[in-house]
């Protein structure tokens, strides 16, 4: 894939072509335009931010670096008012550094014991950015080393590869199940599995959790549990693809406290305690509908009592951290993708890191995986006369 040009994160983003249909599927141009002004911001972060992710540093610095860069860097962008009212702007999901057989979401407090990065970590990478309330979060692993070879080159290529398959699976008119069945797949060609359970939801205005959802390797109880769903235009989805090596894709809660929670937002409950109040309160100026880190609170140890009551009524939700088996590794690579006329639109980033070089895997793919995986995203625009292409022009979009 050629080198994006350099973006001017302060000009207002070039529009995606846009089509009458695609208004009336709910993605209007503005829309569209916060989706992507967020998705080159995010992508500016991490080309910052990856390679800082070496042997040596901290997990709680370096977590505190990429809050840092996401709020920095969406500084400068739509501070407009309109009607006399901002754009809400910042972090759609905190950065959690998460390494080895630990699935995700850690994001630790100053409080929390120590964790320092060693070369021949597998490190999964997870944060976003959202405009108006339109997020765009982003996930990839990087290998701490110079190449990556065995079982962590076969788990970090089956979840790069396993997410390539389900953006082009993902497309209107498919089912959910499509998308479970396809990452299914290209684990076992690497012998690793997809993370029982693991969930991706539509994402909408304010919403990263819709009712449309997606669910890796599924226990039968699970199954039965989710809904068959259809994607249809006009949806935008965040995909979290999770592989562990080996057949045992269960992962079970670790010791370590989580850090990040979430508003829920079909719950009302009036809390009674005065600390949880005052905590309630500031997340909700600080973080509104999104995930939050408790250390963008003022106080530690009044964040870790206020949220107590809000979660035990449901008012907040956390993202617990798990665990898979001792000895596992586990890779990750999430994209936000628009479902739109025509055809997908990846929101989020290309991985910095990820290079067919930097993995020395021995297994690849059977021939209608790579297939799959070989197709642009978008199909080829069609050739038109002069008159329209002058009239058109839009640049033509692939993975």
């Amino acid at each position: 894939m050629a080198a994006d040009a350099p973006i001017d994160l302060k000009a207002p983003a070039p529009e995606p072509e846009k089509t009458e249909k695609e208004e009336d599927k709910g993605l209007s141009n503005d829309t569209l335009t916060k989706y992507t002004t967020a998705g080159q911001a995010l992508a500016e972060v991490l080309k910052k931010f990856v390679p800082e992710v070496v042997a040596g540093k901290k997990v709680i610095d370096l977590c505190i670096q990429g809050d840092a860069l996401v709020a920095s860097t969406v500084a400068p962008l739509w501070n407009k008012a309109k009607n006399g009212v901002k754009v809400a702007k910042g972090s759609a999901f905190p950065t959690c550094i998460s390494v080895n057989n630990t699935v995700s979401h850690v994001s630790p407090l100053p409080s929390d014991p120590e964790i320092v990065l060693k070369d021949g970590d597998v490190v999964k990478i997870m944060l976003g950015i959202q405009l108006d309330g339109y997020a765009v979060t982003h996930a990839e692993t990087v290998f701490l080393g110079a190449k990556a070879e065995g079982a962590a080159a076969d788990v970090i290529k089956a979840a790069y590869e396993a997410a390539q398959a389900a953006m082009r699976t993902l497309k209107p008119g498919s089912k959910n199940w499509d998308v479970t069945e396809v990452v299914e797949k290209v684990a076992k060609d690497y012998a690793c599995a997809g993370v029982e359970g693991q969930l991706s939801c539509q994402h909408l205005r304010d919403v990263t959790d819709g009712k449309k959802r997606i669910l890796l390797n599924p226990s039968p109880e699970l199954k039965r549990d989710h809904e068959t769903v259809t994607f249809e235009e006009g949806e935008v989805y965040g995909v979290d693809v999770l592989v562990v090596t080996g057949s045992d894709a269960k992962a079970k809660p670790e010791a370590s406290r989580t850090s990040v929670y979430k508003r829920a937002n079909d719950v009302n409950y009036q809390l009674k305690m005065k600390t949880s109040r005052a905590t309630f309160s500031e997340i909700q100026k600080k973080a509104g509908a999104f995930p939050f880190t408790l250390r963008a609170l003022d106080d530690e140890k009044r964040a870790r009592m206020g949220v107590q009551e809000a979660v035990a009524h449901g008012l907040l939700k956390p993202y617990e951290i798990v665990q898979t088996a001792p000895g596992t590794l586990v890779a990750e690579f999430f994209f936000t993708i628009a479902l739109l006329p025509a055809g997908p639109l990846l929101l989020s980033p290309t991985p910095v890191w990820y290079a067919a070089d930097k993995v020395a895997s021995t297994k690849s793919l059977g021939d209608e995986l790579a297939a799959l995986i070989a197709q642009p995203l978008r199909a080829p625009k069609k050739k038109k006369n002069k008159a329209g292409a002058a009239a058109d022009g839009a640049a033509e979009v692939k993975a």
